[in-house]
């Protein structure tokens, strides 16, 4: 009686995974069509633009109009601001066979505020290498999440400064943290939102454990959370306490210095 359900859960399978793929190439399909089109438009603006008009009199009067006529013609998404995203799109990214399709426009149109080039093409890496989704991207953008890194080489990660920011911003715990607060509830707040924190921490972390026990011949010690960073090849250790409690900063040093000490010998 089995066999026939055995059989049709391995044909819906197949074909959900037949429909699964068709989706996913005619999103990238899609993709790589509006971005291209919107290249040439952009281009199109900005060589008409640079045909003699003023800038200022062009922003205020040939995209208002060519907003109306090209909105009476195919509707929404040519309103004047998205107009003005288009063009920037293209003087910011002008060489068209470097655009990576992995992104999607809404990507690319919040990238395009980004003033800097480096912080530009940095973050394009970082968006495909980290699968970020726009809400992502704005976050980190808004955060300064490239200057945060203490060595900036996005292509080189050899030594920590490569990865580790400074300062770690995780403002997407507080609705769930409230205060007050201790250091049992950081922790657990750390872990309801533990993929955004794995993204906060940044490339190559993966978690491990939590209270991690180490056992040693005078006491027994709790590790609060514990990472891997295979990029480094090391163990991240992590041990909040609450600055109140460590006034001295050589005091808190010392008290972190010596739960690594005793991670090393576990």
């Amino acid at each position: 009686m089995t066999e026939p359900d055995t059989i049709n859960q391995q044909l819906f399978s197949a074909i959900k995974n037949i429909v699964e793929q068709a989706k996913k190439v005619a999103y990238r399909s899609n993709n790589v069509i509006l971005l291209n089109m919107y290249w040439e438009i952009g281009k199109l603006i900005v060589e008409d633009e640079q045909g003699g008009n003023a800038k200022a009199a062009y922003g205020k009067a040939v995209l208002k109009n060519l907003s109306q006529q090209l909105t009476l013609e195919f509707g929404k998404g040519f309103d004047d601001s998205n107009l003005r995203n288009i063009r920037q799109f293209y003087l910011f990214f002008q060489i068209r066979d470097a655009l990576r399709h992995e992104l999607s426009w809404t990507h690319y149109r919040i990238i395009s505020r980004v003033e800097k080039e480096s912080f530009r093409l940095q973050y394009i890496e970082y968006c495909i290498e980290g699968n970020w989704d726009t809400r992502t991207l704005q976050r980190n953008i808004n955060t300064h999440y490239i200057t945060r890194i203490v060595n900036n080489h996005p292509q080189q990660i050899s030594t920590a400064g490569d990865i580790v920011k400074d300062p770690y911003l995780v403002e997407f715990i507080a609705a769930t943290l409230g205060m007050p607060y201790n250091e049992r509830k950081l922790i657990d707040a750390l872990i309801v939102h533990l993929q955004s924190f794995l993204m906060e921490l940044g490339k190559g972390f993966a978690f491990v454990a939590r209270q991690q026990h180490i056992v040693t011949d005078t006491a027994d010690f709790f590790i609060d959370l514990v990472f891997y960073n295979y990029y480094l090849k090391c163990f991240c250790v992590n041990r909040f306490k609450n600055e109140s409690a460590y006034p001295c900063g050589h005091r808190a040093n010392g008290y972190a210095c010596s739960y690594v000490q005793r991670f090393k010998e576990r």
